[in-house]
C-alpha cells in the first residue's frame, strides 16, 4: 500500500479547545449522530436492544415509500379499511371500516398521528396482510444493517420479538431522511392533521419549541418508556438524536433538545472537499492517460470539536497500480483523516473520470515498466 501525504489548508482556523463532555441524558439509551459526515458524537447504551413502539413506524414509512417509488402503490390511490386496521387498539387516526381512504390521508395518519388503525391499512395495501408486510420490515432491516432489530408487526405493540436498539433506529432514520428527502418533507415536520372532522397534534414537540427541526418520530409504550427519534437542520449540518425509555412526553422532548443544542454548539462540520474535487492525481498504467483525478464524488465533510479544524491531517492510500480501463466512480484509493494524529475516519476516493486502455505500444512499455516496480 502506498501513502500521499496531503497537507489540508483549511479555511477554519478559530482557536478552541476540545469537545465538552456529553450532557447527563435521563434516558434509558440514546445516541446523537451528525448526518452530513455520518459521525457518532455521543453514545449511551445504544446498542442495547428495547421495545421501539411506535418508533416501529420509521420502517412502516420506510418500506411505503419505496412502494410508492417503484410505482406499486399510488399517493391518490384509495385503500379499503379492513375490519382488522379498523379495531387496531392504541393510537388511531379514527379511518372507517369500508370507507376508503387515500394513501396520501394513510401516511399522514401514520406519522402525524401515529395512528395504530392507518398503519395497518397501510401495511395491508403493500403486502396483502400485516404479517407479511413485517416480513418486508425485516428485510430491509437487514439490507440497512440493523443486525439487532427485529420486527413483528407495523405498530410497535409490545411483543418478546419485537425489538430495535437506538444505533439501529438511527441507522433506520437516516436512510429515511437521504433516501426519500421529498417524502421526509412533505410529512415528518406536519404539526397536526385533521381526519373524520378530528384534528390531533403531532406528539413531537419539538416542531413547536425549534425552528430547526423537521421530525422525526415519537413513541410509547409502559415497555418501553417515552422515546424520540429528532432531526434538525442548521447552518446546512443535519443532526439526528435518539432517546428511549426517558419517564415522561416532556422528559423526551427536553433530553433530545438539550442533546441537539449540545451537538451545534460543540461541534464544527468541516467541508475537506467538494464534490468533485480532486484529492490528488493518481498513476494509471497501461491507460490512454498517464493519470486520474481522485477526489469524492459528492464531496467530504468531518465533525470535530469546535475550534480545532486547523488541527486535521489526512494522508491517501492507494492500491498500486491502478491499470486501465478505469471507470468514472471506481474505488482507487482511501483517505485516512486524523486530529492530532487521533483517528477521525476513513474514506474511499474514487475516480473522478475514466481512463480508456491505451494502444499496443502504450500498454507494451507500461508492462515491461510494471516488472521492476
Amino acid at each position: 500500500m502506498r501513502a500521499l501525504l496531503l497537507s489540508l489548508v483549511l479555511a477554519l482556523t478559530c482557536a478552541g479547545a476540545g469537545a465538552q463532555q456529553a450532557p447527563l441524558i435521563a434516558a434509558r439509551s440514546w445516541l446523537l449522530v451528525d448526518l452530513t459526515s455520518g459521525q457518532v458524537l455521543a453514545a449511551e447504551k445504544a446498542g442495547e436492544r428495547v421495545p421501539p413502539a411506535s418508533l416501529t413506524k420509521l420502517m412502516v414509512a420506510y418500506v411505503v415509500f419505496g412502494a410508492l417509488r417503484e410505482g406499486k402503490l399510488a399517493p391518490t390511490a384509495q385503500v379499503e379499511v379492513s375490519e382488522r386496521a379498523w379495531r387496531a387498539v392504541g393510537s388511531r387516526m379514527f379511518v372507517q371500516p369500508g370507507k376508503p381512504v387515500v394513501v396520501d390521508e394513510l401516511i399522514h395518519g401514520m406519522v402525524v398521528q401515529s395512528g395504530n388503525d392507518a398503519t395497518i391499512a397501510l401495511a395491508e395495501a403493500v403486502a396483502g396482510s400485516e404479517a407479511a408486510f413485517a416480513e418486508r420490515m425485516n428485510r430491509e432491516a437487514a439490507r440497512l444493517g440493523m443486525i439487532n432489530s427485529n420486527f413483528v408487526n407495523a405498530t410497535g405493540l409490545p411483543g418478546a420479538q419485537h425489538y430495535s436498539t437506538a444505533r439501529d433506529l438511527q441507522l433506520l432514520a437516516a436512510a429515511l431522511i437521504r433516501e426519500f428527502p421529498h417524502e421526509y418533507a412533505r410529512y415528518y415536520a406536519v404539526r397536526e392533521y385533521r381526519y373524520n372532522n378530528i384534528t390531533q397534534l403531532n406528539r413531537n414537540r419539538l416542531l413547536w419549541l425549534d425552528a430547526s427541526v423537521d421530525g422525526v418520530k415519537t413513541g410509547f409504550a409502559e415497555s418501553a418508556g417515552y422515546c424520540l427519534v429528532a432531526s434538525a437542520q442548521r447552518g446546512g449540518r443535519r443532526l439526528l438524536s435518539v432517546v428511549l425509555g426517558t419517564a415522561s412526553e416532556s422528559s423526551r422532548a427536553q433530553e433530545s433538545q438539550k442533546l441537539l443544542n449540545w451537538g451545534y454548539q460543540h461541534f464544527d462540520g468541516v467541508r475537506l472537499f467538494a464534490g468533485g474535487e480532486a484529492v490528488k492525481s493518481i498513476a494509471v498504467w497501461k491507460g490512454a492517460a498517464a493519470g486520474v483525478d481522485a477526489g469524492f464524488a459528492e464531496g467530504l465533510v468531518v465533525t470535530v470539536p469546535k475550534g480545532q479544524a486547523a488541527r486535521l491531517s489526512a494522508e491517501l492510500l492507494t492500491h498500486p497500480p491502478v491499470v486501465a480501463p478505469v471507470a468514472s466512480g471506481q474505488r482507487v484509493g482511501v483517505l485516512r483523516v486524523q486530529l492530532e494524529g487521533k483517528p477521525v475516519g476513513e474514506y474511499p476516493v474514487v475516480a473522478l473520470e475514466g481512463v480508456a486502455v491505451a494502444g499496443f505500444f502504450g500498454r507494451a512499455w507500461d508492462t515491461l515498466r510494471l516488472l521492476f516496480q
